[in-house]
């Protein structure tokens, strides 16, 4: 049975044991954050608050030139009857069409139906029987690592998952989701040996950049390959200390109250429930087979030997990557089915809407929430706050003209800071690397190191902005524990994750850069202008 402290245990009460300065810090961090208002209504004032600061500085001219337009930038009034007519006419467009909503919906619809059945748990049992206890921090984030090949689907799927692995080992659920937030979020632009959407997209930009400077540049697909397969033994070994070394030791005093009903254990499994298990894996080699044979007579779907096709299967828009959610989607649906048909959890029909419908009830708040938070997004996108920040600290950077070290380190911070109001890799990039790359350049440093120090930005505080699309999701995953669980709380566990990540990954390309190892395939450290 799991370890977790029962509710009415006087040892959860934190008061009753020495805390060391760090915990207490992070104590405040949570305490603070649970005092704001309510994550939808806290969306709703940054709203207004972009609001107010647009309007104030709608009227002022600025030097800075936006990459976008070659134009200087200007601020938007988001309070001017434009734009208010604006924001009125998109807002069931903005809601309707915001990325993790459909993502999220869609994925939890079969992962409800696997839920409900009792496959999830019976198959997290099965393989906790083997699966050595101390090794569970570190494979979930490597799992976590992984999932980005199939874009968001980590959030969905892993961190959720990483909760009940969690438990069921006996382990807090909140450090489960810790470990997984910190590998599919925090180590977004680490690899595990298999390319990732993300590169294709940021190599593309980094071309664009550079060709500004010298239109022969090309930029290889896989410019940061190496450096970023290495970099996921890194986060793999940062994540695995501070989750059991620091983040757990501090969760043994949260009381889990979450509904009893949806917490597995670690019982033997039934005959029945083998029986079932062994259904689902046919069921799940059987639709495998099918959507393989499927994609062999589709040549969009199937990538040619050269760099151009692998670019355009790991596009977003490819037809692959668009289906990823679809298949989580079946990939739970058919085994929870046929696990539910052999084990007898399934009876009609109708206890598999009912799988879908519970999975459904449970997402209400995240949906209250997620109406609010992007219809703050697309608010604070408009006003054009966020690309002022970024400009302003760019070219701040390249006019201190300091040794390259610091450079890249100022980048790499640049990056981070820029990354708690702006959430999109691809804008982010097409902002700073509009600047920095061409700066470099003159300087003699290649595109594909710059764009490597920006990917370590880039990563290392997504866990801990609020402004992450997905946040909020995070967010009532924990509550699925903790009841009283807030933005505090989930900030609280990841804050450690994000410095840590920051300081130890930039050592790690420093380091790597001085030791001249290769950052990818067809990559360089210096620019070499073309002979003419």
């Amino acid at each position: 049975m799991s370890n977790a402290p029962a509710p009415n245990d006087p040892t959860n009460d934190r008061s009753a044991t020495p805390r060391g300065w760090f915990a207490r810090s992070l104590d405040a961090v949570e305490r603070i954050g649970n005092r704001l208002p309510d994550p939808a209504v806290l969306f709703v004032l940054l709203m207004v608050l972009a609001w107010v600061v647009s309007a104030l500085l709608s009227n002022m001219t600025f030097a800075e030139i936006d990459p976008r337009s070659g134009k200087p930038i200007e601020i938007r009034n988001l309070l001017s009857g434009e734009s208010l007519t604006a924001f009125m006419a998109a807002m069931v467009s903005t809601f309707t069409s915001f990325p993790p909503l459909g993502v999220v919906l869609v994925a939890m619809l079969g992962l409800g139906v696997a839920e409900h059945t009792g496959f999830i748990n019976a198959a997290l049992r099965a393989a906790m029987a083997v699966t050595p206890r101390m090794l569970l921090t570190p494979a979930l984030i490597a799992v976590g690592i992984l999932s980005h090949v199939a874009v968001d689907a980590g959030y969905v799927l892993v961190i959720p998952l990483g909760a009940v692995i969690f438990y069921a080992a006996g382990r807090h659920p909140l450090a489960g989701i810790a470990a997984a937030f910190a590998g599919v979020s925090g180590g977004f632009s680490a690899t595990l040996g298999v390319p990732s959407s993300l590169d294709p997209m940021l190599a593309g930009i980094t071309q664009t950049a550079a060709q500004l400077v010298d239109p022969t540049v090309v930029v290889s697909l896989l410019n940061n390959f190496y450096f970023t397969t290495a970099s996921s033994a890194v986060i793999i070994l940062l994540g695995w200390a501070l989750t059991d070394l620091v983040i757990e030791p501090r969760l043994r005093t949260t009381v889990v109250d979450g509904d009893p009903t949806t917490l597995p254990t670690q019982e033997p499994l039934q005959t029945a429930e083998r029986r079932g298990l062994r259904a689902a894996l046919v069921a799940a080699l059987v639709a495998g087979a099918l959507f393989a044979w499927s994609l062999s007579g589709d040549t969009a779907w199937a990538a040619p030997p050269d760099a151009e096709g692998v670019r355009k299967l790991l596009d977003s828009g490819a037809p692959l990557m668009k289906s990823i959610v679809p298949i989580i989607f079946v990939g739970f649906l058919v085994p929870g089915i046929a696990y539910g048909v052999a084990a007898g959890t399934i009876k009609t029909h109708r206890d598999v809407v009912a799988g879908m419908t519970k999975a459904m009830s449970g997402m209400g708040y995240y949906i209250v929430m997620a109406f609010f938070c992007a219809q703050f997004i697309y608010a604070f996108g408009q006003s054009n706050l966020g690309v002022l920040l970024a400009l302003k600290g760019a070219n701040a950077l390249r006019d201190a003209a300091l040794p390259l070290g610091v450079t890249l380190t100022g980048i790499i911070l640049l990056t981070a800071t820029v990354n708690l109001l702006i959430g999109s890799a691809s804008a982010k990039w097409a902002l700073i690397g509009a600047i920095m790359v061409p700066m470099l350049m003159q300087l003699g440093v290649s595109p594909d190191l710059t764009q490597a120090a920006y990917r370590v930005g880039d990563s290392s505080t997504n866990i801990i902005t609020p402004l992450l699309p997905y946040f909020p999701l995070i967010v009532v995953f924990c509550r699925r524990y903790v009841q009283r669980a807030g933005i505090g709380t989930l900030v609280a566990l990841m804050l450690p994750y994000s410095i840590t990540f920051l300081v130890g990954w930039t050592l790690f390309l420093i380091v790597y850069w001085s030791l001249g190892l290769p950052l990818g395939i067809g990559s360089s450290y210096t620019y070499t202008p073309a002979t003419p």
